[in-house]
């Protein structure tokens, strides 16, 4: 502010010398030596114009400023040697930088000017500036240029226009900028900040303080932070510090990356977050984003939510698609449902989130999630694996592939494909097709059992199930437990169909039907042979025991998935 005030204040001299020129009356100073002198009028009065005359030498030095025109030349040694004053089409020129103004003070020792009235600067036929005033330092080369009244000053280099009051030029480095308030356009943008600074060279800015980047055609796109660097050829800006991106399909918050304002591209780092107009969210340690056809790539944590649908997908490496609203993710892939007021947490390999458009025989739009393989998942209340497993929006049912096992307290499900029914996330039916074998521990060694051709078990709201139907094939194994809690009877039952209905964790009451046979066998009398179903296993070794164990894939879930279907299997009791 000081360097600018004595510069300021030279001018203001210089300003008075040559309205001494035109108006001799007018008392005026000028600096020499330093010092402020004032002329009496007699001296000034004895001023003589005389027309300048251009010395033949190399005119094309880049390092001296010549003095190639001007109409009036005006000096008087007894107030100072160091300058002239020329008026009148005004031409300097400086290598192949020529400028023009009204009038000018040359101190052609020092290489230097004072430039008043329509002033304008000249590189070949690319680079124009115009200004109020010039002051020019031919030590280190440095042009100030100044703005009047409602005319900033302009700067303009092919398609960019740079607009502001007070503009310095470094000629030497070829770098202009400012520092109060300013604005650089470009044929795809319009950018203001506090500071900026511009190389007509390489075509980079940089851009500091309440920065604001608009873009021309789309009224709905902004870029704004307190540093940016943009390249006004590319119409690439690299992101430096914390920034937010509104596009009309998201809004970007970001720390560290580019945005290609052309192309409408972006790539993210350090955690950035993405925000998409229907709600999702994408974050990851680097992002490429394509804001036209509204997808993105996330690498290192990724995580995926959509709030609407109460899911986030995260993994090592996603994939977004906000258009046809599909999402990938692989690389400790893991699907989080969080409606209710435990979450569920679910693990596989690939996760895949994709929707089907209507048709012929779908009227509406619905949404699909696919697992695979590997599956596991952990919730408060239940626990499962499979190899593979959809779930479809359309009919609101999970279905899962084989080998799939339920688990819930101390009960056990397994079948060859088991679907469940989701109402308001809430389990309300599970169905098991092919095959179905239900197990509880009771003690011990000891397992009430109940298998079958097909399965059907109904829920309450809290999640209990109220009723159990069994079709085909039905076989049971039961303890019943004695006035005093004890167990002494094995009880081993078959028959065709099954209904039974619970109290809680209790059977209330079952039937089975039409023809039923059985032992009652006291307990200390039974052999082992027939303590289990022949297609009994307890899995709890592959039990997930926590959110992160469903990450941990056990030896002996790798060999179950390899297995044949549960239902060809029969167990070998020793």
């Amino acid at each position: 502010m000081m360097n600018r005030r004595k510069k300021l204040d030279r001018s203001l001299g210089a300003v008075a010398a040559l309205l001494a020129v035109t108006v001799p009356s007018f008392i005026f100073g000028v600096q020499k030596n330093g010092e402020k002198v004032v002329l009496p009028v007699s001296q000034r009065a004895q001023r003589i114009p005389i027309k300048p005359t251009i010395p033949k030498e190399d005119r094309n030095q880049g390092d001296r400023v010549f003095l190639e025109r001007a109409d009036k030349l005006y000096m008087d040694e007894r107030v100072s040697a160091d300058y002239q004053v020329v008026t009148g089409n005004v031409l300097f020129r400086k290598g192949g930088m020529y400028m023009y103004c009204d009038s000018a003070l040359f101190f052609e020792d020092a290489g230097s000017m004072q430039a008043y009235g329509n002033v304008r600067m000249e590189q070949g036929d690319t680079l124009f500036v115009y200004a109020d005033q010039l002051d020019y330092n031919g030590n280190d080369e440095l042009a100030i240029f100044y703005g009047a009244g409602s005319e900033p000053v302009r700067l303009i280099n092919r398609d960019v226009v740079l607009t502001t009051y007070i503009f310095n030029y470094d000629m030497a480095a070829n770098l202009g900028y400012y520092d109060t308030q300013g604005t650089i356009s470009d044929v795809e943008n319009e950018l203001t900040s506090g500071y900026g600074e511009y190389s007509p060279d390489t075509k980079d800015a940089e851009f500091r303080y309440n920065v604001l980047l608009q873009d021309k055609k789309k009224e709905d796109f902004r870029i704004t932070t307190e540093v940016l660097r943009y390249n006004t050829e590319t119409h690439i800006a690299n992101l430096v510090s914390p920034t937010v991106i509104v596009t009309d399909s998201a809004t970007v918050y970001t720390d560290n990356g580019w945005y290609d304002t052309e192309n409408e591209l972006s790539e993210l780092y350090d955690r950035s977050l993405i925000v998409t107009n229907r709600g999702s969210t994408l974050t990851g340690d680097t992002i490429f984003y394509d804001h036209t056809k509204g997808y993105g790539e996330s690498w290192g944590n990724m995580i995926l939510t959509d709030s609407v649908k109460s899911v986030a997908l995260d993994g090592d490496y996603g994939f977004y698609n906000q258009v046809n609203d599909s999402a990938y993710a692989t690389g400790h892939a893991r699907v989080l449902e969080y409606s209710k007021a435990d979450t569920l947490y679910m693990h596989g390999d690939t996760v895949r989130a994709y929707a089907l458009y209507p048709d012929s025989l779908h009227p509406d739009t619905t949404h699909i999630i696919t697992v695979y393989p590997k599956v596991r998942f952990w919730r408060v209340d239940v626990q499962g694996l499979c190899d593979s497993l959809a779930m479809l929006e359309r009919d609101s049912t999970l279905y899962m592939h084989r080998h799939p096992i339920l688990w819930n307290d101390k009960r056990q499900v397994f079948g060859g494909v088991i679907m469940a029914h989701f109402n308001d996330s809430t389990v309300d039916w599970a169905k098991l097709p092919e095959f179905g074998f239900v197990a509880e521990h009771v003690d011990g060694e000891f397992y009430n059992q109940i298998s079958g051709k097909e399965m059907i078990a109904r829920f309450d709201s809290l999640g209990h199930m109220r009723q159990l139907d069994v079709s085909g094939n039905v076989e049971i194994i039961s303890l019943p437990q004695e006035n005093d809690s004890t167990y002494n009877k094995i009880v081993n039952t078959e028959s065709s169909f099954l209904t039974a209905w619970f109290d809680g964790k209790q059977i209330e009451k079952m039937i089975m039907w039409p023809e039923v046979t059985g032992t009652v066998t006291p307990l200390y009398l039974a052999r082992k042979s027939i303590y289990y179903l022949s297609n009994f296993h307890w899995y709890e070794a592959l039990r997930p025991k926590n959110k992160d164990d469903i990450f941990v894939i056990p030896p002996e879930m790798d060999a179950l998935l390899n297995e044949p279907d549960p239902s060809l299997r029969r167990r070998k009791v020793n």
